[in-house]
């Protein structure tokens, strides 16, 4: 005998009583009714209930919607505001009432079909002093759909303590992030769906405004939650929505005897909802860190970390993002994300050596933290701070195997694989992690670069129309419509790109310094040199100090490429001087090599192998471009060949330098078949190559190639070709001064 609400289920008589009165209900609309009832609580799919009840027997899914028309008739259910079957479309049914006592009747033959039953049970006592004892009901959990996401409204704050204000939004949101099978909406798309209801994007997630966020986003899920206080206890309720029909899905209260264990009634409360959403059992107890171990104990500091994500990720806004965060950290200095985060800042603005630091410090304090934020960590402490590759591709394949429905680990796949030189991987990833989250302008952008890399220019306008479509005002997508129009020698295109960057922090310089690329591409040096002038400018406004100096370590090396000696070694000195990062150190090993200054690019390449010993790139790129560098000037061509060959499976990831610097070899080797495949092969990867003057060099490197293996006729016309490409050159660049010359003898 179960008993819920006002009525009593009677599975051996099998009648439905209300009170004293027999309700009417058919056999097999009872039999529906009772395997709902022995489920309470779980969503029970049409096929299990289907399997469940007649498993010998096939039953057609219109009969099964009758009956169940048939049962909420008998209990007075009104489909549109159920109190007892919630309907969840396309999943199934649950139903919602606790089952308040249960007299454990004997199974017999007719009711083992159901397996042997177990009944949920709360404090039957008359039942309990009858028989001796409950049989608990297992409440089995839903299976969640791959597109299963939440989205998290603001918290109603009765309290009047500003405190609660965000952090405990930020709070809820880290708890469902340790779980595998859930998703929370990314306060990108939250971004994206307010701007498209003509919203600021500084509004409130109310219940009204949050549950049109909700449909309009195609959200799952939305969770509601408020805290209120009566004296100095705190009385905390969260309450989980169907989006589409606004049916209830879950709920949990949680109370705190004063202000400091309020993030504990949290802890119990979101594990609560992430049970009845159907999490199971198995990853609630691998993957439920308590908050203050996860994150922090300081609802203070948990405040200041929630306001810098919303600048870093709402607003897109670093620099406001950066004291936030340092906040956070000086509330609690053992808050393990908020370093991250801070170092992420850092990185977004080019200062490589303080995001390193943070990140580092995430890293020491990782053994404390939930663990996605463990597997995030690693996989930034790798990439960004040992930038050992290998290593960061383990820790991202492990983040993604273990959180299958994030985009993010999936999003930093790509950047993994495509910094190893593997852009046809890259690019699975980066679609992959679109199907995840197709509203993210940031992996779009990453897709589109692959798309560029591959050379499927057409697929990457299309992504590119699409990306302006969702979000013509993201600011990476200036960057992307940029270098699509200098692929497609749009000049125009590319010049209104730069103007709409102007006064924009972090994008005015970039587009500036793609434009100064673009003109040293050309040939354009005095023009190049302005550009770089005026991005280094820029950059150091925005307070990006190591990137303004890779910009100076860019127009150095441009100017060590065209023979320009004397304005290479000043401008490499300048950039020294404004930052010693890796990136910097690294470029001015190339310009030493190409000045012929042996020793100390060797020195510097060797500072940089001493301090990041582990790192894929200085070893495998930067240290054997070096060595081959450092062997021409020596005039060892064939050592040089030899030092770049462990650069090969990394090459593309390198923008093909090292291809360049191995054809260098070549020529000087007089190998002119393998020298012009090298310069072939960059020719040929005109996506990863973009504005990099290597691409315009290559064509007068094949031309010295071709003439080496006595091919005339397409040696004058690869002259032709780069001549032509330079036709409004500076013409005192030392390096078109010999190609002319080369090409006039050539030609008699």
């Amino acid at each position: 005998m179960w008993l819920f609400d006002t009525f009593r289920l009677d599975v051996k008589n099998q009648c439905l009583w209300r009170g004293d009165k027999q309700v009417p209900l058919p056999p097999k609309p009872f039999e529906v009714l009772q395997y709902l009832v022995e489920h309470a609580g779980s969503l029970v799919t049409q096929d299990e209930l289907l399997a469940g009840v007649w498993p010998d027997v096939h039953v057609q899914p219109e009969v099964l919607r009758r009956y169940i028309l048939e049962v909420r008739r008998a209990l007075g259910d009104p489909a549109g505001a159920p109190r007892f079957i919630e309907t969840i479309p396309k999943r199934g049914y649950r139903f919602m009432p606790a089952v308040t006592s249960v007299d454990p009747v004997r199974v017999d033959a007719g009711q083992k079909r159901f397996g042997a039953p177990t009944f949920f049970a709360i404090a039957g006592v008359v039942v309990a002093l009858l028989v001796g004892g409950f049989l608990l009901v297992r409440s089995r959990p839903p299976e969640l759909p791959e597109n299963e996401t939440i989205l998290l409204a603001d918290f109603a704050n009765s309290t009047g303590d500003p405190v609660f204000d965000d952090s405990l939004r930020q709070g809820l949101a880290v708890q469902l992030e340790q779980s595998p099978v859930l998703r929370v909406v990314s306060e990108e798309r939250v971004q994206q769906t307010l701007k498209l209801m003509r919203r600021p994007t500084e509004q409130k997630l109310t219940p009204e405004v949050a549950r049109e966020v909700c449909q309009r986003s195609g959200t799952s899920s939305l969770i509601e939650g408020s805290i209120g206080r009566i004296g100095t206890k705190y009385s905390l309720i969260l309450r989980a929505f169907n989006c589409a029909n606004g049916e209830s899905l879950a709920g949990a209260q949680a109370d705190a005897d004063d202000r400091d264990h309020v993030l504990e009634a949290l802890d119990r409360a979101s594990s609560e909802v992430r049970k009845k959403l159907g999490e199971s059992l198995k990853t609630l107890q691998r993957f439920d860190i308590p908050l203050a171990q996860a994150s922090t104990s300081s609802l203070e500091a948990l405040h200041a970390y929630s306001l810098g994500r919303q600048a870093l990720y709402r607003r897109g806004d670093s620099a406001e993002a950066i004291p936030l965060f340092q906040r956070a950290v000086t509330l609690d200095p053992s808050f393990a994300m908020a370093y991250v985060l801070l170092g992420d800042g850092y990185w977004n603005l080019g200062e490589d050596t303080l995001a390193s630091e943070n990140i580092r410090k995430a890293y020491d304090l990782r053994g404390a933290v939930s663990e996605w934020e463990k597997l995030r960590i690693e996989s930034e402490y790798h990439s960004l701070v040992t930038y050992n590759l290998e290593e960061a591709h383990k820790a991202v394949g492990v983040w993604a195997q273990t959180y299958p429905r994030d985009p993010g680990p999936q999003n930093r796949l790509g950047n993994v694989l495509w910094a190893l030189g593997q852009p046809d991987k890259a690019l699975a990833a980066f679609q992959a992690a679109l199907r995840l989250e197709p509203e993210s302008s940031l992996i779009r952008g990453n897709l589109i670069d692959s798309y560029l890399a591959l050379n499927q220019f057409e697929d990457a306008r299309l992504i590119v129309g699409d990306a302006k479509a969702k979000n013509p005002s993201a600011p990476g997508l200036r960057v992307h419509l940029y270098r699509l129009a200098f692929l497609e020698k749009d000049d125009e295109e590319m010049q209104r790109q730069v103007d709409l960057s102007q006064g924009i922090p972090g994008l005015e310089d970039e587009l500036l310094w793609n434009a100064a690329a673009t003109a040293a591409y050309f040939g354009q040096v005095t023009k190049a040199r302005n550009l770089y002038r005026q991005a280094i400018a820029a950059a150091e406004r925005a307070g990006e100090m190591e990137t303004a100096a890779g910009y100076e370590a860019e127009g150095a090396f441009n100017a060590a490429l065209f023979g320009q000696t004397r304005e290479a070694l000043q401008r490499i000195a300048a950039a020294l001087r404004l930052a010693g990062g890796p990136d910097v150190q690294s470029r001015a090993a190339l310009v030493l090599g190409l000045t012929g200054d042996a020793i100390r690019a060797r020195a510097l390449v060797q500072e940089s192998a001493t301090r990041f010993p582990e790192a894929t790139t200085i070893r495998f790129i930067d240290v054997p471009i070096a060595n081959a560098q450092v062997a021409l000037g020596q005039g060892d061509a064939a050592k040089a060949v030899d030092s770049l060959q462990s650069a090969l499976p990394y090459e593309l990831g390198a923008a093909l330098y090292p291809a360049y610097v191995r054809g260098m070899a070549f020529l000087a080797l007089r190998r002119g078949s393998d020298a012009a495949a090298e310069f072939q092969k960059i020719l040929d990867h005109r996506g990863i190559v973009l504005n990099s003057p290597i691409g315009a060099l290559a064509r007068l490197q094949l031309a010295r190639a071709l003439a080496i293996q006595g091919e005339r006729p397409k040696a004058r016309a690869a002259y032709q070709d780069f001549l032509t490409l330079w036709q409004n050159a500076d013409t005192d660049i030392p390096i078109l001064v010999q190609a002319k010359a080369e090409s006039a003898r050539l030609s008699r």
